[in-house]
């Protein structure tokens, strides 16, 4: 039978996940900082009062360090750098009727513009509601601070929103509007399916070729991906390209059969409002691309 530290611990596991996740923005960063936090709580020897205000202190700490650490690396990163997507298979209709616990892409790319501190601070406070003189207890910081940074992360998440407010459905038709002009090379339909001010991002890691920087507005993002698709497909035998489920939103996972055999090129995410796109978030980093059984 389960230890009463393990079955406590277990029944916050899913809660200081989703912290941990909208913080780092990468799924095995945020099991291992969860992990981290379960290993503090076993050594325990002190009565804990509130178990999941503890472990949301310990974890959010924990996940700071990670954050000051990667603002490092990622001065070096070359391009841009997308989240390690969370990918599952597309059911159709069916699939997900409840996404309320999942991150979009776009909402995890405008997290990354802000500094750890505002990272942390919005996150706990906007979107867990831990107050912000607990806040400061993870920053190190007075409450008055605390709340500063989240109101700084708020105009800044604000000032670079992208707008995704489209349902499911309506997110499955248009990237499959999108993805159908883009390989037909109809510029005019592809222009049209897409928002003026919409933006694509690409992160190959240095190793796949793709923008190093966000190209924006509607005509140079299509001509971008009209390009990328004839350059990508030169000398594919049989690409695949199926409809997944990217961070809870409608994606897809392009495969290509080559003279090499069959590889995954890239898992693209997209951000809908008002029956148009508003972000293209490509993936092609391959050590981002560990999809498991897709």
């Amino acid at each position: 039978m389960p230890s009463s530290t393990t079955v406590q611990f277990e029944a916050q596991r899913s809660y200081l996940m989703a912290v941990a996740y909208r913080m780092l923005g990468n799924r095995s960063e945020a099991e291992d900082a969860v992990q981290e936090a379960w290993l503090r709580y076993a050594q325990q020897t002190a009565e804990i009062r509130d178990v999941r205000g503890w472990l949301t202190t310990v974890t959010a700490r924990i996940c700071l360090d990670q954050l000051n650490s990667a603002r490092v690396r990622r001065t070096t990163y070359p391009g841009e750098w997308l989240p390690a997507y969370v990918v599952d298979p597309d059911a159709g209709p069916a699939a997900r009727a409840e996404l309320a616990d999942e991150v979009s892409v776009a909402l995890l790319v405008v997290l990354e513009r802000l500094t750890p501190e505002q990272r942390v601070a919005f996150v706990l406070h906007d979107a867990f509601a831990v107050p912000f003189e607990e806040v400061a207890a993870v920053l190190d910081t007075t409450p008055a601070a605390a709340r500063q940074h989240a109101s700084r992360a708020r105009r800044a998440a604000a000032d670079g929103n992208i707008r995704h407010t489209a349902g499911l459905a309506e997110q499955r038709r248009v990237l499959s509007a999108f993805l159908a002009a883009a390989q037909s090379g109809d510029m005019q339909t592809l222009a049209a399916v897409l928002a003026p001010d919409v933006v694509t991002i690409g992160d190959g890691g240095g190793v796949v070729r793709t923008a190093l920087r966000p190209v924006h507005g509607a005509d140079k993002v299509a001509r971008f991906w009209a390009g990328l698709l004839h350059h990508r497909m030169a000398d594919v035998v049989e690409a695949k390209v199926d409809p997944v489920l990217v961070n809870g939103s409608a994606g897809v996972l392009l495969r290509a059969t080559r003279a090499g055999g069959e590889k995954v090129l890239a898992v693209l995410a997209v951000a809908v409002d008002d029956g148009r796109i508003t972000g293209l978030f490509n993936q092609q980093n391959p050590e981002k691309l560990l999809l498991g059984d897709l």
